[in-house]
């Protein structure tokens, strides 16, 4: 394996009932609604409110070979809501940009977040991940301390916090319900 692991766009995943799409300039509109809104943009970066600016970023990332962006749907295609993979440094990744709808069946979570760490670990072979999760987002830090994140430092926005596959295979254990054996990648 390389020292240094690569993030590929994966035109889609599968796990036991979502599936993750590469994101499409037609994404914009839906992308944009989730970080507008009020209560789910305010632990993320900034956000330009003219669509326009959403759509110059989708066009730059689907010429970006350092991260994957995907759209988290249901097994009818229903978009659920966002999640990325970037970052990568050396066999370490960060994921976020994980926004979900309102109505998202509450097993979402749980499922993207276990096929987000198979896709990593599995499949693009990274041994950990590095978070950094705003500081007053008291309920996504809580969500990665149970998934096993420990805390490691902060910066004057973030908590930081890492996690390994070790950390991931006792995680599999526990939610076996909410996963397939491993997430089936199409490149």
């Amino acid at each position: 394996m390389s020292s240094n692991p690569k993030i590929f766009k994966a035109q889609k995943l599968k796990g036991k009932t979502l599936a993750f799409r590469d994101v499409t300039i037609d994404d914009a509109n839906f992308i944009f609604s989730l970080r507008m809104d009020s209560k789910k943009g305010r632990h993320l970066s900034q956000t330009s409110s003219d669509i326009r600016d959403q759509i110059t970023w989708i066009e730059n990332y689907a010429n970006n070979d350092g991260e994957a962006y995907f759209i988290i749907e249901n097994s009818e295609g229903l978009a659920l809501g966002t999640i990325r993979i970037y970052d990568a440094q050396g066999d370490s990744f960060c994921w976020g940009s994980w926004i979900l709808k309102d109505n998202a069946p509450i097993s979402t979570a749980i499922e993207s977040t276990l096929m987000m760490y198979s896709y990593a670990f599995e499949h693009l072979k990274f041994k950990k991940a590095h978070l950094d999760i705003r500081k007053d987002n008291h309920k996504v830090r809580k969500f990665h301390e149970f998934c096993g994140a420990w805390y490691v430092g902060e910066t004057e926005l973030d908590d930081l916090y890492e996690y390994n596959i070790e950390k991931f295979i006792e995680l599999k254990k526990k939610t076996d319900m909410y996963l397939t054996e491993s997430v089936v990648v199409e490149r």
